[in-house]
């Protein structure tokens, strides 16, 4: 079998998209797109969201070659998966065909944003097409090409945990020291996943932003998949509460790290027993280790009240530390800091660091990590990403665009045609989205990623590429920006008129 963990490839999809080819009306072509349809979190104060994921969707699923013992492989599940385990629909013959005739290669053409493109709600994100006898077949792959809604999502959470904090660093970051940024905020997501390739695809969309990680699948993936051998991610030498209980006293644990680590950066968990009395007995003797040998020790708790356990490390650290005054007249501690990586949203960061503001030090004196908040408490609809049907040219040549607008679901209504996405000079270049009939004649931002297969002489931007163009986009692109063309929006209502006309006379339903 081509397909991975020992699935026939007919299966990367759901049960009931095998029944449709038999009963999708006969055509020459058809085309569908994917959205997001609503901001990060319905987000009202900034729509922007990072599109991201798809070379691995396209290069791990996608492009596979099929083969003939994979359509028998489906073709024995699908014997008896069916109610009363009875025979299921599905398109053996089409498959067949394209296993034939096609190489192997799944029968569809997928044009495509690039990755890490900044993008709005109803930006065409990829436009789906098949042609002929295989129309039927054009969102067969919806199922796994939605699957980039995740790294979708855990790029636009980073980002947006980044926006919020390089705020606090311009009000109290000496411009030397903005280097610290990409470190304020940690990936300690590996355990809260469900398997090593979510680790990766999410933790490798943390990496557009910040280089801060534990998430070692992903950092190799990103260094030595994706960005030839050049490395991005970092982490330092830390302690967990398993080491520091390990001995007989914290100060014990403490001062066998520093042994250890002392003449760099080390964490240390300081809240296995009573984390006031670690920072009151503990943390004078780390100070006069850690200045003598040039170190930098991290605070950690992970405990308690998020914004008073930040403060009370920091507070202690500038007592036994000490700190200078910068430029922008906070407090930043000579060889110390805190990080807070317990139970982090972007609500308590901003709790957190405008406490540590108001306290009067500066903003690289705490760092983030987030773990399940990062990689798992996230899910499709806090982007509602959907794959719609948008055109049909049926066999005589009639070609129909279509929408979908429930009257009971107004918030899932789609677009209708064909489109092509160009940059809007009038918005700082933010995506806009034509009919493809009247489109500028400036380059479509849609760009073609699989063709029936492979593309040749196409290649996927480098991390770094990718990272440059999020950085740049997410930077000079609105918050909020008009992501649709005003003669898409006119056409959407007059193809909303028009079937609207249809549903109110009856003949949708005759």
């Amino acid at each position: 079998m081509s397909g991975p963990f020992g699935l026939p490839l007919a299966l990367l999809t759901d049960s009931y998209k095998a029944s449709h080819a038999a009963v999708f009306p006969s055509a020459l072509s058809a085309t569908a797109y994917a959205e997001f349809r609503q901001p990060f979190n319905n987000d009202p104060s900034d729509y922007r969201m990072v599109f991201y994921g798809l070379q691995y969707i396209i290069t791990t699923y996608v492009s596979r070659v099929w083969t003939d013992t994979d359509v028998d492989t489906a073709k024995a599940f699908f014997s008896t998966h069916n109610a009363g385990h009875s025979a299921f629909p599905f398109p053996e013959t089409l498959f067949r065909k394209f296993v034939r005739e096609n190489n192997g290669h799944f029968p569809i053409r997928i044009y495509a944003m690039r990755e890490g493109s900044v993008v709005y709600p109803h930006t065409p994100v990829m436009q789906i097409s098949a042609r002929d006898e295989y129309a039927g077949l054009v969102t067969y792959l919806e199922s796994v090409l939605l699957m980039t809604w995740y790294p979708s999502a855990v790029a636009t959470l980073s980002r947006k945990a980044h926006t919020r904090i390089k705020e606090r660093y311009s009000q109290s970051v000496d411009d030397s020291a903005m280097w610290t940024l990409e470190s304020r905020m940690h990936d300690f997501g590996f355990r809260a996943c469900t398997c090593v390739e979510q680790s990766m695809l999410g933790g490798a969309a943390h990496l557009l932003t910040f280089a801060g990680s534990d998430t070692m699948s992903a950092a190799y993936y990103v260094q030595h998949v994706l960005n030839g051998g050049r490395p991005v991610a970092t982490s330092v030498p830390a302690t967990e509460h398993s080491v520091m209980t390990a001995y007989q006293s914290e100060r014990q644990a403490v001062m066998r790290v520093l042994d250890e680590y002392g003449k760099g950066v080390v964490a240390c968990v300081l809240d296995s027993y009573d984390y006031a009395r670690a920072l009151r007995d503990v943390l004078p003797v780390v100070a006069e280790r850690q200045v003598r040998d040039g170190g930098v020790f991290v605070i950690r708790p992970d405990s308690g009240d998020q914004v008073e356990a930040v403060l009370m490390g920091l507070q202690a650290a500038d007592k036994v530390f000490g700190s200078t005054l910068n430029s922008k007249g906070y407090k930043v501690i000579r060889n110390a800091s805190v990080i807070q990586g317990d139970g982090v949203t972007l609500d308590s960061l901003e709790r957190i660091l405008d406490a540590v503001l108001n306290a009067g030090f500066s903003a690289e004196c705490v760092g983030f990590g987030m773990g399940g908040g990062l990689l798992q408490k996230l899910d499709r609809d806090m982007m509602g990403m959907a794959v719609k049907l948008s055109s049909i040219t049926y066999e005589d040549g009639q070609t129909r665009d279509i929408m979908k607008f429930p009257k009971q679901g107004s918030s899932k209504v789609s677009l209708p045609g064909k489109f092509s996405v160009h940059a809007d000079a009038a918005q700082n270049g933010a995506p806009v989205a034509y009919r493809a009939s009247h489109a500028p004649s400036d380059p479509d931002l849609l760009q073609l990623v699989y063709d029936c297969g492979p593309v040749p002489g196409h290649t996927w931007d480098s991390f770094d590429a990718v990272r440059a163009r999020l950085d740049d986009q997410w930077t000079r692109f609105p918050k909020i920006a008009r992501a649709v063309s005003d003669d898409l929006l006119d056409y959407q209502k007059l193809v909303h008129d028009r079937q609207e006309q249809r549903v109110n006379d009856g003949s949708a339903f005759a």
